[in-house]
């Protein structure tokens, strides 16, 4: 079953270690039936921490998998400036042909000092942009919620993070990263020119609206566009456009702000948003705001599907090549961005479940990673998390769906 716009959008369960331990966990209980269900699922560790993190969010599947009958075959393909290295372009061509072919896409991280200085065709972003490009994916989900667990890790007050639920919904392959014309030139001065071009058509706002309607309809009905329409035409245009399809969903609340405002308010009183619509510049920078509120960017998961075909599924965090191969990195966000995979790339709720509750019940043990640590709880590495993951995977026994 591939990733797509028909699925039913619910929201994450935010809203409301290595392969022998794998192994060794998914013998203390396994499926009585065997798995009638098969997967491919394409993995790109990427650079810096993204082969630790991949490597914990593989166990997990492998482990809900053996638990719930699922049978996942896994391809693990070079990206970003893994793939530079290897082949001398950032997203190789049977890195994408493997990911059209499969169900979904589980992505590590990309991008490192090793290759700041790289043309822009040689960047391991550039391999990202292709890579959604190639997809077709256009809408990014990213949840931040604060959890009761972590409310201390907030750089906010506790009274303004506390209860913090939202969902940014991103038009992810329009916009001014991928508008044109684009480029450099020189003025009439003879002065270096850099330019990039804003521009959206009526069917992207509207596919991107539809998505985000869809996604508040099954949270808080509750939906706010983000925007520059004081200024910008192409915002001009995307008010009125999501206005326009604001009539087919009337059980939704409807409201417009303008970023620079929407950008002090998520910090001011975060507690207002339920569901963000934004367009692609403005939802990467907003949903990186949000992040914080939670107190880790490590703790953050994001799918981004399209209309058809598999879809991208990432932590929103980067790949920290300060502490990469070191065993700092926090996994959870990767593990979490598995659990979307599961929902919403394959319908897989019940296996979602037990993965989100699974995290839950880790932290609630007490065991968290560097960027999350407090004073009284475990401290431990990207691989201990990973098992305690495993052992609370095995153990919980997700909700029925």
């Amino acid at each position: 079953m591939a990733a797509s716009l028909q699925f039913n959008f619910k929201p994450l369960f935010l809203t409301k270690s290595s392969t022998n331990h794998a192994t060794k966990f998914a013998t203390i209980r396994c499926s009585t039936s065997p798995p009638s269900k098969s997967y491919t699922i394409t993995l790109l560790p990427g650079d810096g921490i993204g082969p630790e993190v991949i490597s914990v969010a593989k166990n997990s599947l492998q482990l809900v998998a053996s638990l719930e009958g699922i049978k996942f075959k896994f391809n693990e393909m070079p990206m970003g400036g893994a793939a530079l290295d290897l082949t001398g372009v950032p997203l190789p061509e049977e890195t994408l042909l493997a990911a059209k072919q499969s169900d979904a896409v589980l992505l590590g991280a990309i991008g490192g000092y090793k290759w700041d200085n790289n043309e822009k065709h040689l960047k391991p972003e550039t391999g990202l942009l292709q890579l959604r490009e190639g997809l077709k994916v256009f809408a990014n989900l990213r949840p931040a919620t604060v959890l009761p667990q972590l409310v201390d890790a907030s750089t906010l007050k506790k009274e303004v993070a506390e209860g913090v639920d939202l969902m940014v919904v991103r038009e992810l392959t329009g916009g001014i990263y991928f508008g044109k014309p684009r480029g450099f030139s020189t003025n009439e001065n003879g002065e270096e020119l850099g330019f990039n071009t804003e521009v959206y058509a009526t069917h992207e706002i509207d596919r991107i609206a539809r998505v985000a309607f869809e996604t508040a309809r099954k949270r808080r009905g509750k939906l706010c566009s983000v925007d520059k329409a004081n200024v910008l035409e192409a915002s001009m245009l995307w008010r009125k456009r999501v206005t326009l399809i604001a009539s087919e969903y009337p059980d939704v609340e409807l409201s417009h702000m303008y970023v620079d405002n929407a950008a002090m308010q998520l910090v001011r009183n975060p507690k207002q948003f339920d569901t963000i619509v934004t367009n692609n510049i403005f939802g990467d920078i907003l949903s990186d705001e949000a992040s914080m509120i939670t107190g880790s960017i490590g703790m953050l998961p994001s799918a981004s599907l399209g209309e058809s075909g598999p879809g991208l599924f990432e932590p929103i965090h980067g790949s920290a090549p300060d502490i990469a191969g070191q065993d700092k990195a926090n996994p959870l966000a990767t593990v979490l961005s598995a659990a979307m995979l599961l929902k919403y790339g394959l319908g897989e709720e019940k296996a979602a479940q037990r993965i989100e509750a699974a995290v839950l019940d880790t932290l609630n043990r007490g065991f968290r990673t560097g960027d999350i640590h407090s004073a009284g709880l475990n401290l431990v590495g990207c691989k201990e998390m990973g098992e305690q993951v495993l052992k609370s995977i095995d153990s919980t026994v997700p909700a029925a769906v």
